[in-house]
């Protein structure tokens, strides 16, 4: 009987093919991973909004204090704890409310965003902006 000789080397052909597959499959799913949130920006020139007598309004001036147009002391600034509280009950007595935010022109964002953040901590689902409208809106700036 002959003696076969051992190969000491190992076939590494089946990992090449596996490894331009795993390749080919990661070229292809990369460019859907992309990750953002899907935004509809409004269009300049789109049409207002009606308002109602039932438009919940919070309100945010330059010093960063927040208002609510809900309650006795409309004109009374709110604590984050307050603004939390009274917005989470609106939105438990009706969930789909539309709570607008007017963000003065001269208040910093962070206290605009800090303040979207209490809206969405206190249940707010449906959160619009307000904003008056330009005089001379088919210039640019």
């Amino acid at each position: 009987m002959a003696r076969r000789k051992l190969s000491s080397e190992i076939n590494v052909v089946p990992y090449i093919d596996v490894m331009l597959v795993l390749l080919i499959i990661f070229m292809v799913t990369a460019p859907l991973m992309v990750q953002g949130i899907e935004v509809d920006l409004p269009d300049v020139n789109s049409a207002s909004m009606t308002s109602n007598e039932q438009d919940v309004v919070f309100a945010v001036n330059p010093s960063g204090e927040y208002f609510l147009n809900v309650g006795d002391n409309q004109d009374t600034p709110l604590s984050d704890e307050a603004v939390t509280e009274k917005v989470g009950a609106l939105v438990r007595a009706n969930p789909e409310k539309m709570i607008l935010v007017r963000g003065d022109a001269k208040a910093p964002y962070e206290y605009v965003a800090r303040g979207m953040q209490l809206l969405s901590d206190a249940g707010a689902r449906k959160i619009g902006f307000m904003f008056d409208p330009q005089e001379d809106a088919g210039s640019a700036r």
